[in-house]
C-alpha cells in the first residue's frame, strides 16, 4: 500500500499533483480507509509510471485520453489514440522530407520585385506567367496569404507575398501537392525566410525523432500497465 506522498517521491511530483491526477481520471480511484485517506496500490504506481512518459511522448490530451480508456477497459479507443498520434509523426515527417526536398528550390528562387509597392493580383499573376483563378486557388489552399487594399478591397501582394508566390510556382512545377506546399510555405513564413529554414531543418528533424523516442517509451510503460492490470486481475478470474 502506498500514501499519495510516496508516489510523489517516486515520480518527482507533490502530494497534490497525484490527487490531481486521481481527480482527473488518468490514474485510478484510490481506496479510502476509515478516516478518509487516500491508500494506492501497485496498479497506482503503474498507471502513474505509464501516463508520465505518454506525456512526455503523446503530450497531455491524448495521454489523458489513453489513460482513461484504459480505466474504463475501453483498450480499442486508448489504441486508437496512440494510432493518431502516430499517423500525425508520420505526416510531420512528411512534411519535413517535402521542405528539405525543397531547400535547394527555395534557395534559387528570384527575389522579390524591389520597393515596397503592393501589386495587385494581375501584376502577379502576369508575373508568374499563371491566371489570377490560379492564385486564388493557391489562397484558398493556404499557400497565399494577400491583404485587401482598404478602399478599393482587391486583393493585394506585398514583396513577401510575391516571393511566396514566386516560391510556390516553383514547387508546383516540381509537382508538389497544393497541401505540401501551403506546408513549406508557412515554415518559410514562420522561419523568417528560405535561408534560416533551411538551417532550421536538422533541429526540426532532431525534434521529431525525439518525439519518437519519447513515444516508443510512453507505449513501452503503458504496455507495462496493462500487463499489470492483467496480473491484478487474474487471482480474482480463478476463483
Amino acid at each position: 500500500m502506498h500514501r499519495p506522498v510516496d508516489l510523489a517521491r517516486r515520480h518527482g511530483l507533490s502530494a497534490q499533483a497525484v490527487r490531481n491526477y486521481e481527480r482527473d481520471g488518468v490514474i485510478p480511484a484510490a481506496r479510502r480507509t476509515a478516516s478518509g485517506y487516500r491508500v494506492y496500490t501497485d496498479l497506482h504506481v503503474g498507471a502513474l509510471s505509464a501516463y508520465l512518459p505518454l506525456v512526455q511522448g503523446y503530450g497531455y490530451r491524448t495521454a489523458g485520453v489513453v489513460m482513461r480508456a484504459v480505466d474504463r477497459d475501453d483498450l480499442e479507443s486508448a489504441f486508437a489514440a496512440v494510432d493518431a498520434a502516430h499517423v500525425q509523426l508520420q505526416r510531420d515527417r512528411e512534411t519535413l522530407a517535402t521542405v528539405a526536398s525543397a531547400a535547394t528550390v527555395l534557395a534559387g528562387a528570384p527575389p522579390a520585385p524591389p520597393g515596397d509597392r503592393p501589386l495587385p493580383v494581375g501584376a502577379v499573376a502576369h508575373r508568374l506567367a499563371v491566371t489570377p483563378a490560379t492564385l486564388r486557388k493557391w489562397e484558398r489552399a493556404g499557400i497565399l496569404v494577400p491583404v485587401r487594399d482598404r478602399h478599393t478591397h482587391h486583393r493585394v501582394y506585398s514583396p513577401d507575398d510575391v516571393r511566396d508566390a514566386e516560391l510556390a510556382h516553383l514547387l508546383r512545377r516540381g509537382g508538389y501537392r497544393l497541401d505540401h506546399i501551403a506546408a513549406v510555405l508557412d515554415q518559410v513564413r514562420n522561419a523568417g525566410g528560405a535561408e534560416p529554414l533551411a538551417a532550421s531543418l536538422a533541429g526540426w528533424q532532431d525534434r521529431l525523432t525525439a518525439r519518437g523516442r519519447a513515444m516508443l517509451t510512453g507505449s513501452a510503460r503503458l504496455a507495462d500497465y496493462l500487463e499489470l492490470r492483467e496480473d491484478v486481475r487474474r487471482p480474482a478470474r480463478g476463483g
